[in-house]
């Protein structure tokens, strides 16, 4: 964008030896083969490839569903506008390669898309070219102290966050339950609710379950405002990341709300599955294990009786 606005801010001086046509085929030709990447891993694995994009939002389902309703509602014609919409430019390429768009009609809209997205910032700098000086000779002047005015607060939200990672990594590693030990107590009858973390993963297909266990958006869960677990009842959370990330910050969540015995499912629903353990797609309700257990979880905006 700051390269686009410089050669728009050149040529409204007369300056560089860029033109606007040459730039704007070079813009728009990088945008398009960036794109057909994207496009391309989308028709090959589909819902793998758009979860692992929203994998990396603060609500994987929300920005999943938000876009499949979009592209739902619009087509190929949100290809025009999503290079201006943060997270839906990058989902928008393999989305349409997933919805089976053809490769024809892509390239068209996301040519045009790109076209306009590059002629925007161009004509941002020929307009504000004055200004746009301005601003380039304040950061030779004042270029250290913008550095740290900026650079420090990220550097304190970067080890907020790393701090963040090592107590999920630490309560992970003291909080994990093997399938064979999971599958004894449901066996045995102890008072344990197990919660499936799969929902927001779901695409087109319905993804199984360990039978007996609740299905929960772990989005809604982190923000719950109230999670009431009996003395002796036992959580367990399972997603299908080896590594349960997902289950990990949800219980991290929950440990924030007072409730301290919960366990993460060791190697997720894949553990579970490898092992020949049953799964099922019909799960209880949270109504069914609050009359079972007296766990109450009272979602986000929703008032305490």
């Amino acid at each position: 964008m700051l390269l686009l606005m410089t050669v728009g801010a050149l040529a409204a001086r007369g300056e560089g030896h860029l033109t606007i046509p040459l730039v704007l085929l070079t813009s728009v030709f990088a945008c398009v083969a960036a794109d057909s990447v994207w496009f391309w891993l989308g028709r090959r694995w589909g819902s793998n490839v758009i979860r692992m994009i929203c994998s990396l939002t603060s609500n994987p389902q929300g920005s999943r569903e938000r876009s499949r309703h979009m592209f739902d509602r619009w087509g190929l014609r949100l290809l025009l506008v999503a290079k201006f919409i943060p997270l839906l430019d990058g989902v928008s390429p393999p989305l349409a390669g997933a919805q089976g768009a053809t490769v024809q009609g892509f390239l068209a809209y996301d040519s045009v898309g790109s076209l306009l997205w590059s002629a925007v910032y161009l004509l941002a700098g020929f307009l504000f070219s004055t200004q746009l000086d301005r601003v380039i000779r304040l950061l030779d002047r004042f270029g250290s102290g913008l550095l740290l005015l900026i650079g420090i607060p990220m550097l304190l939200w970067a080890a907020w966050r790393l701090l963040r990672i090592v107590k999920m990594i630490r309560h992970l590693r003291l909080h994990r339950i093997s399938p064979a030990m999971l599958q004894r107590m449901i066996d045995d009858g102890d008072r344990i609710g197990v919660v499936d973390l799969l929902r927001y993963e779901a695409m087109d297909q319905e993804l199984a379950g360990i039978p007996g266990s609740v299905r929960a958006d772990p989005e809604q869960l982190r923000k719950s405002q109230r999670v009431v677990v009996p003395e002796g009842v036992s959580m367990v959370l399972y997603c299908s990341s080896k590594n349960e990330f997902t289950s990990a910050r949800v219980a991290q969540a929950m440990k924030k709300l007072g409730v301290s015995n919960v366990w993460i499912l060791e190697g997720g629903l894949d553990a579970w599955v490898a092992e020949g353990r049953p799964t099922t797609t019909t799960f209880s309700t949270r109504e069914e294990m609050a009359e079972r257990l007296g766990v109450v979880i009272q979602p986000p905006g929703q008032h305490r009786r």
